[in-house]
């Protein structure tokens, strides 16, 4: 029989055996007793049985689990040609032993990446948790600044009804200081003219009664750079200083002491050997006049003398 028709022959064979060898557990030992591979091939089926079992732990693995089924697929189809081929079966089996080795430490590996990643969901979760809680107190926090938004724009509001008030009240005010600056500038001027009265008063009467002490001293104002009197009268031996004004305190006696030292000092050739100091004053205080009496001061008016000292003149 030629060659190839034997070849063509033997191949439906050839198939059916193989089929046999799969699926046949049985005819696969007799096979492998026959050959004297019966323990590999049980070492096959135990290494197959292990591979099956690393193939549903690895089912969760993802695309690793992908390449492993690939792998199982390769060491079937190198396990069918290592039946055909009894030299190579050794090689293989150590080929298949060293990838199991390789996927068992793929294994640990990809575990250990597993509970890392588990690790890191579960610091996710806890960052996630906080940031709820936090995002909670911010809400809360809105919350509260709309309350005091909505509580500053009624504020706001009732500002603004304050402020058109206040401007009203201000308008009102201002007519009021008009009305009363007219006023002011009739007290001012009828202030003035009083205060001119008096003082004119207080010269015309104190050189009156100047005249019935017998002496004759002619009275006007005093105005010099850093000092005003208005009422002021030298003779040759005599000179006469003081302050006339409408009200007067221990304030005006004080100032006219102080406007005497400072002739003193600065202007002694404006007074005399003998000094009279003197306030005409329409309305006097109490403590003024008795002031005026512990210091020697004549103190007077038009109608009436509140203190007239028994020396009447200070020796300069």
């Amino acid at each position: 029989m030629p060659l190839k028709l034997l070849l063509v022959f033997m191949e439906p064979l050839k198939r059916k055996f193989l089929e046999l060898l799969e699926k046949d557990l049985e005819f696969r030992y007799a096979v492998a007793g026959y050959l004297g591979l019966s323990e590999v091939l049980k070492r096959l089926d135990a290494i197959a049985e292990e591979q099956k079992n690393l193939r549903m732990e690895q089912v969760s693995l993802g695309k690793e689990q992908v390449k492993l089924r690939e792998e199982q697929t390769k060491i079937w189809m190198e396990v069918k040609a290592l039946r055909e081929e009894q030299t190579k079966i050794w090689n293989e089996i150590v080929a298949i032993k060293e990838e199991q080795k390789n996927l068992r430490e793929e294994q640990i590996k990809l575990r250990e990446e597993q509970t890392k990643i588990w690790s890191e969901i579960a610091s996710i979760r806890e960052e996630q948790k906080s940031l709820r809680e936090e995002q909670t107190k911010i809400w809360i926090e809105i919350a509260a600044i709309k309350e005091e938004q909505k509580n500053l724009r009624e504020e706001q509001i009732k500002l603004r009804e304050e402020q058109i008030k206040l401007r009203e009240d201000f308008n009102k005010m201002l007519t009021l200081i008009d009305r009363m600056n007219a006023r002011l500038s009739r007290v001012e001027r009828t202030l003035e003219k009083l205060t001119i009265d008096v003082e004119d008063e207080a010269k015309s009467f104190l050189k009156h009664r100047l005249r019935e002490l017998g002496i004759s001293v002619e009275l006007t104002s005093l105005i010099l750079p850093d000092l005003e009197l208005n009422i002021y009268g030298a003779s040759e031996e005599i000179c006469v200083i003081g302050e006339a004004t409408v009200r007067a305190g221990t304030s005006t006696l004080e100032e006219l002491i102080g406007k005497f030292e400072k002739l003193k000092r600065e202007y002694p050739d404006r007074l005399r050997r003998k000094i009279i100091l003197v306030i005409y004053a329409s309305l006097p205080t109490a403590e003024l006049i008795e002031e005026a009496k512990s210091r020697g001061v004549w103190l007077l008016k038009a109608t009436e003398e509140f203190h007239r000292p028994e020396k009447l003149f200070i020796e300069s």
